[in-house]
């Protein structure tokens, strides 16, 4: 077991990256100030700098702490899945069991995935940002991987894996620009609306009419 200053520690730290997502998700990362984190988690501005070194390397790790925790519940249900359908199924099921912190979590990853382009002078933000660039694309190739294998099973139409895996990433990332777990569409509804719009597109199944408005 840590000792308890180790464990304090992680606590704040955890405090830290909640807070800058939730700023960062609702009021938008350029707009949020370091300052503004610090009064959410009740400390001042200075005490931030002991885990993180700027506004830009906490958005790193909060991007690649998301892309770490996707990867891992992608990998533990599609790994050696006997039946290549109930993966799929159970993955997009998945994408959309998040609460309204993960919504915020996912807008935040979308919204700055631009920023994981450009090197950074500083060596820990530089070292975050190649740490979530590197996540983001073995989510990708996983995708790919396992999409491989559901075409050569002949769970869904023969196509090119890794442009397959882009397209379904584009539609779910797309979700995000828009959706507010306070709009008037709810989460459960849109879930299945593009679930059935994905699994058509994949030739796995047809899309039911839905007179579902999308207008938030």
């Amino acid at each position: 077991m840590a000792p308890p200053q180790e464990r304090d520690a992680r606590g704040k730290r955890a405090a830290i990256l909640d807070a800058a997502i939730e700023r960062f998700g609702r009021d938008g990362y350029e707009h949020t100030k370091w300052s503004d984190i610090a009064a959410d988690v009740g400390v001042g501005p200075t005490a931030l700098y002991h885990y993180f070194e700027s506004k830009q390397h906490c958005l790193f790790v909060i991007m690649d702490d998301a892309l770490v925790d996707m990867g891992k519940r992608f990998q533990s249900l599609t790994a050696d899945a006997p039946d290549q359908m109930n993966a799929l199924r159970a993955v997009l099921a998945d994408c959309f069991a998040i609460d309204p912190h993960e919504v915020l979590r996912n807008r935040l990853l979308v919204a700055e995935q631009g920023l994981l382009a450009h090197s950074c002078q500083s060596p820990r933000e530089e070292a975050a940002r190649l740490e979530a660039r590197a996540h983001t694309r073995e989510l990708e190739l996983a995708w790919a991987l396992f999409l491989a294998r559901a075409m050569e099973a002949g769970a869904i139409a023969l196509g090119h894996p890794r442009l397959t895996a882009r397209a379904i990433l584009g539609i779910y990332n797309s979700i995000f620009t828009w959706f507010r777990p306070s709009g008037s569409i709810e989460l459960e509804r849109m879930a299945t609306f593009f679930t059935e719009r994905i699994l058509a597109m994949l030739g796995a199944s047809p899309a039911a009419p839905d007179r579902l408005e999308l207008a938030a």
